[in-house]
């Protein structure tokens, strides 16, 4: 790596943790001063920033505007945000356009999130389906989801619950 590079490194760490901290004290600011605060970080990276975007987009949500952070994560995804973040995009943006009237949408995103790689965020994409497929009236699905998600976190009974869980839909997918 050279001095550059290292020093790249080093600003962005700094960032990163500045955004963190902003995002900790996210309870101490009005809604307003707190999109201001993340608005004036993501004006730090270029104009086109994947990751100012997606910042930009969670701000919003987090203070009551998801009509306003739905076009943000779009733009964040086409502007080809990657890692966990683009991860958290899917499933924010799913439950934003759910909470616009859109759960159609969330099913769409989220269910084919889970044919992407398996990450911490593998609960969070099942649990935010779950509330969208209640939504469009596919309930039996829902719990199946749930209790799919449930089970990574028993201590015991793990492959039972997520195979009955999977019988729940059974009837449904023709076996």
């Amino acid at each position: 790596m050279n001095h550059t590079d290292a020093a790249a490194n080093i600003a962005d760490a700094s960032w990163e943790s500045r955004l963190a901290e902003v995002w900790r004290e996210i309870d101490i600011y009005e809604p307003e001063a707190f999109v201001a605060r993340i608005e004036s970080l993501a004006a730090e990276l270029p104009a086109a920033s994947a990751i100012g975007m997606f910042e930009r987009a969670s701000a919003q949500d987090s203070t009551g505007r998801p009509d306003l952070a739905v076009p943000l994560y779009r733009a964040a995804l086409a502007a080809g945000l990657t890692g966990l973040r683009r991860r958290r995009a899917t499933i924010q943006m799913a439950s934003s356009l759910r909470n616009l009237g859109d759960p159609a949408a969330a099913v769409s995103l989220l269910s084919a999130e889970l044919h992407t790689q398996s990450d911490e965020l593998d609960g969070a994409v099942r649990a935010f389906l779950a509330l969208a497929l209640v939504d469009v009236g596919r309930e039996r699905e829902a719990v199946a989801t749930s209790l799919i998600a449930l089970s990574h976190y028993l201590p015991r009974y793990n492959r039972s619950l997520a195979r009955y869980a999977n019988e729940i839909t059974a009837p449904l997918d023709g076996g």
